[in-house]
Order: C-alpha cells, then structure tokens, then sequence
C-alpha cells in the first residue's frame, strides 16, 4: 500500500498553503495498492514533536474504497476530534521557529468503523486496534521559521 501527494514529496517541506500560516486546508492525497480484503480506510494525521505530546491534526474514518486520492479542501469519509478539540483538519502549526514532523498515516482496515462523526482520538485507535490490514506513511515537515 502506498500513500503519497501531489503537493508534496515524503521528508520534504509541507507547502504553506496546508498549513496555519496559509489556508489551513488539507493537501491532496493519492494512495496506491490498497489490499484485497480492505473494507474501510482510515488516515490519521499526527504531530510527534509537539511540546505536550502528540498532536492530532487529523482524523478521517470511513473513506470510501472507490476513492484513490482525498482531494484538496475535502473530507471524504466520517472525522474525529483533532487535538484542538474541533471536528476536521487542523494544519501545521509548530509553536516558535522549531522544525516538526508531520506524518499522513493510512490504515487499510478489514472493518467498517461505525462510529460517529467527532470521535476522539482514544477511541478512533481502540476501534482499529485490532482491524489494521496495512498501513502507508507519508511524512512532511514544517517550521514557521523565515529562510
């Protein structure tokens, strides 16, 4: 299975635009080889290098599987809680001039999720804990640092 973006390579920087320095919407994603037996995927996007923990920017369930890409400014699919509390996509937005890592993670997954729209992020991993068919990552970075 693979993931990746027009609008940006794996261990590259993450365009502006996706972010909270630009129009805060998510980037496209195109993902490749799903496996067989998927019956769901779901994509969780996540910042390890935040201050107080991992920061959840995004949380999206229930993609259907005749999609191959998430357009631009799209949400298809069900979307939890990011860690700011509010339904749907959250860009980058790293406190200071610090460089973080953003990771787009995509989970085939041999289940429908069936939960509802605002789930937490405790919940969402306890649902497909155990319903993980494959996973793909695309990482980006992104510092709010002037070059």
């Amino acid at each position: 299975m693979k993931i990746s973006s027009p609008a940006f390579y794996n261990n590259q920087f993450i365009p502006v635009k996706f972010t909270c320095d630009g129009e805060d919407i998510n980037p496209p994603l195109n993902f490749e080889k799903i496996p067989e037996k998927t019956k769901t995927l779901a994509l969780i996007v996540e910042d390890p290098d935040a201050p107080n923990g991992t920061w959840t920017h995004w949380i999206l369930f229930d993609i259907p599987l005749n999609l191959t890409m998430i357009e631009e400014n799209s949400s298809p699919g069900k979307q939890g809680l990011n860690s700011s509390n509010k339904i749907g996509y959250q860009g980058p937005c790293p406190p200071g001039i610090s460089k973080h890592r953003y990771f787009f993670r995509l989970y085939a997954l041999d289940t429908i999720i069936e939960l509802n729209e605002g789930v937490t992020r405790h919940q969402i991993d306890k649902r497909i804990l155990n319903h993980i068919i494959e996973s793909a990552e695309i990482m980006g970075y992104y510092s709010r640092k002037k070059e």
